[in-house]
Formats: C-alpha cells, structure tokens, sequence
C-alpha cells in the first residue's frame, strides 16, 4: 500500500526530479512510499520472502541509477512497478533455467502465509495459503506476474498493461488462460472458502486489496541511510 503523502509534499515526478538533481534524501522518501506494495508484488509472484526481496532490491538500485531516463510517459509508481515485475520475471526464468528442485513444502511454509501472519494463525488458512501459492507457481511467468498485479493487487487492466510494457489484450488473455488454468487445481478449495475464489480473497471483484503483504523487519538494529535502496532488503536493514 502507499503510505498517505500529506497534500503539500512534493509528487513522486518532483522527488524523482529531485534525486536526479542531487537530492540525497528523495529517492529514500519515494521508496518509503512505495516499498510495501512493490514487495507484496514481489512476493505473490515469487512465492519467497528471500528472493523477493532480492528482487525489490535490484529493482529499486535500477531505478535509483535509471532515475534521469524517466520521461513522465507513465506515472512514476507504474514506472517502479514495471522495474520491480522484469526482476522479478528475470528471476523466475533463471531458477527455471538451472532447473532446480522445488522446496519442501514444510520449510516454505513461513513463506507462504502473508508476512503479517504467524505460524499460530489458524491450520485451515495456512494449509489454503500453502496451496494457493503451490498453485500459482505453476503458472507461466507473464501469466503469473498478469494475474498477481490484476487480481491480488487490484490493478486496472490498463495499469497492468502499462507496467508489464505489453498491450491491454494481451494482459486480459494472460489473465484468462491463468485463471483457467488455475481452476482445476483450487477447485477443491472453494468449499473451505465458502464459494468465493480462491485467488480472489476479496470475492467478486476478482481484487485482493486488504491484505496487502509489507514488507519485512528489519532483519539488523542499524538503520540504512533513507537514500539507499539497499535499505529496502529486509525492510531497513542492510544484508
């Protein structure tokens, strides 16, 4: 979620245009802006906090050294966001590259549930989120990364388009054969979520917009400096 901007702050362009100015403390307050939700991006379409925030972070270091190639032909976040989905995509086709073999389920089990969640949170839920994310990686890369922004973050169909940098249409057919092909392995699952959706926690608007993933504790007790997109990983703590 973006956090709240007071209506006399500067807009994302003009903190954009700051740090490409010298500005060191701007680019600290537009990550600060944007950072839960380009993590809960990352991680509905990796399916792991560590790799997603690898992800967020290389992103956030493209666009910290990029900054002074942004034209305003799209808005700064759906700019971010377009950097933060190809790391992610770059990440997905490399692990299938090396061909890797999948995780235990048990040890990806704190993974899987939404990082506000503990492993206390009821069995039901844990073993539906588990599945539904088991679910989701086995779609395609583009289809996923259409389906997540689309339907778990909400986005408009234009948006989404605008961010993956390919036409509406071909979002809406992502999304289309995803959902198709996601149906024969939760249909099982409808019945514990009393008839909604199962990749749709919200029901019929087919948009997940209340349990936005954030990003994750500091994992040390020194802060990074605002300005270093290295602060991100983690959530503010330096790897």
């Amino acid at each position: 979620m973006v956090d709240s901007v007071p209506p006399e702050a500067p807009s994302d362009s003009d903190l954009l245009a700051q740090h490409v100015a010298g500005d060191p403390d701007a680019f600290g307050e537009l990550v600060r802006r944007h950072r839960d939700r380009l993590w809960a991006v990352a991680l509905r379409t990796l399916g792991d906090r560590e790799e997603a925030a690898d992800a967020v972070q290389d992103a956030l270091v493209k666009a910290f050294r990029a900054a002074h190639t942004f034209r305003g032909q799209s808005a700064v976040t759906t700019w971010l966001h377009r950097i933060t989905v190809n790391a992610c995509l770059d990440r997905v086709r490399k692990a299938a590259s090396r061909k890797t073999s999948p995780v235990d389920d048990a040890e990806r089990l704190d993974q899987l549930l939404e990082p506000h969640e503990s492993a206390e949170a009821p069995a039901v839920r844990q073993d539906l989120h588990r599945q539904l994310q088991k679910a989701l990686d086995t779609l395609p890369a583009e289809q996923r990364a259409a389906l997540v922004l689309v339907d778990m973050q909400g986005y408009p169909v234009a948006e989404a388009a605008s961010i993956l940098e390919v036409p509406t249409g071909t979002v809406k057919s992502r999304c289309a054969r995803g959902r198709a092909r996601l149906a024969p392995l939760v249909r099982h699952l409808r019945a514990e979520t009393g008839g909604q959706n199962p990749g749709n926690e919200n029901g019929a608007d087919g948009r997940n917009q209340t349990h936005e993933a954030s990003v994750p504790p500091a994992s040390g007790p020194r802060d990074a400096g605002a300005s270093d997109p290295a602060a991100t990983k983690g959530g503010g703590g330096r790897p």
